[in-house]
């Protein structure tokens, strides 16, 4: 690849740390350019919900790369924005930087709902290491916390602000508490860990406004006229996309993000797109999968510049996340947006338990291990070989998974 060629990275998350990790790796010595949003070096996401307001881990516990990384392997942190039909980036001073290849990993930024009162002092979103921070410094033992959203986020936050004796209600339009991802079955035994740990979850609830005093938040206003009153209030309604660099460059748009092909190209030969903004053909549910999830932003770089530099490749992993709150701790995989049901291994009351939705001819189509551990493999291989199975084996904790592919 000749040293004269510039790519450039639009995104300083991991997806776009990863990506020019990538190109270094497979020998790339032209010119990488990242543009990074964030003041802070490009980190990983997971951990602010997680470990980080935990008390667990620091930034620099989940920076993926220190900045000598940056200045050793020549690549340039820079902010800027996307010209596509010039294959350039506008920068602050209004000059330009021509690319050969462009890679957008734009990210999403928090959902922000049009409710009264959602712009007052004490009113949190989380999304940044900054957020977090700020979020955190208020999470004291004996304050109140109430969370919009029963969600991902909204719940881990939950959990850990019950740890560190935050009083914590949550309020959830939805019957069951992560409905979109998983069902009403198992949002049940999420709904009954935050119950049985102290949380206040109030479901099929409407907020009508965040109640202020002199400009600070106070409360929730519900629409049956109850009231919820708080120190800060968390909205955590889900994510937006960051699409705006893409609409404006002309990109086919389409299942909430850019739609890009296996390889992770746009309609355009000479960007791709990474991570929460790429709507990717998944070559093994012969769909457009779009997802929010922290392994896209770590495996889906490699996919991308191979095909930047002109190598063939495609993203066939299946869809991942994970989740610890409490004692529980969790893994998901696959893609059920559609099911016939919901079948379970193991203790579900004690919270051990592998959890498989289902077609209609008993093809396992997702797969989520609680408190249970080394099945994610064999769970992966039987959402592979799209297989019927055994209902009677593949739920009894005395057989073998593996079995079930023989």
């Amino acid at each position: 690849m000749a040293s004269s060629q510039t790519f450039v990275i639009v995104g300083g998350g991991l997806a776009g740390a990863k990506a020019a990790e990538a190109l270094r790796d497979n020998d790339f010595d032209g010119h990488i350019i990242l543009f990074a949003e964030e003041r802070h070096l490009p980190y990983e996401r997971p951990p602010l919900s997680k470990e980080y307001l935990a008390g667990k881990k620091s930034l620099n516990d989940f920076t993926v790369q220190d900045a000598d990384w940056y200045g050793d392997h020549n690549v340039d942190l820079r902010l800027g924005s996307l010209d596509p039909a010039a294959h350039t980036v506008g920068l602050p001073d209004d000059l330009t930087v021509a690319y050969d290849k462009l890679l957008l990993a734009t990210g999403s930024a928090s959902r922000r709902p049009p409710i009264p009162g959602s712009d007052a002092d004490g009113v949190h979103y989380l999304r940044t290491y900054d957020d977090a921070a700020t979020l955190n410094s208020v999470l004291t033992e004996g304050s109140s916390l109430a969370v919009v959203g029963a969600g991902w986020i909204g719940l881990e936050v939950a959990a850990g602000a019950r740890q560190r004796g935050v009083g914590v209600t949550v309020v959830e339009a939805a019957r069951q508490p992560l409905v979109a991802a998983l069902g009403e079955t198992v949002g049940e035994v999420f709904a009954n860990l935050h119950r049985d740990h102290g949380v206040d979850l109030r479901l099929e609830a409407h907020v009508e406004e965040i109640t202020t005093a002199q400009g600070r938040a106070t409360g929730l206003k519900m629409g049956d006229g109850s009231t919820v009153a708080a120190d800060a209030v968390l909205v955590a309604v889900g994510a937006k996309p960051n699409v705006e660099l893409a609409e404006q460059a002309g990109l086919s748009m389409g299942d909430g993000g850019v739609l890009v092909d296996a390889s992770l190209r746009t309609s355009d030969p000479d960007i791709y797109a990474v991570g929460d903004i790429a709507a990717a053909e998944h070559p093994l549910f012969g769909c457009r999968i779009r997802t929010e999830h922290w392994a896209n932003a770590l495996k889906q770089p490699a996919v991308a510049t191979a095909g930047m530099l002109g190598k063939p490749g495609e993203y066939a992993e299946l869809p991942y996340f994970f989740t610890d709150q409490y004692d529980l701790g969790m893994e998901y995989v696959g893609h059920a947006p559609s099911f016939e049901r919901v079948v379970f291994r193991g203790d579900v009351a004690a919270r051990e338990f592998v959890a498989f939705w289902l077609d209609g001819d008993n093809r396992v189509l997702a797969g989520m291990n609680v408190n249970v551990w080394d099945v994610l493999d064999d769970v992966k291989s039987l959402i592979r070989s799209k297989a019927p199975v055994d209902v009677d084996a593949l739920t009894d904790p005395q057989s073998s998974l593996a079995d079930l592919l023989s």
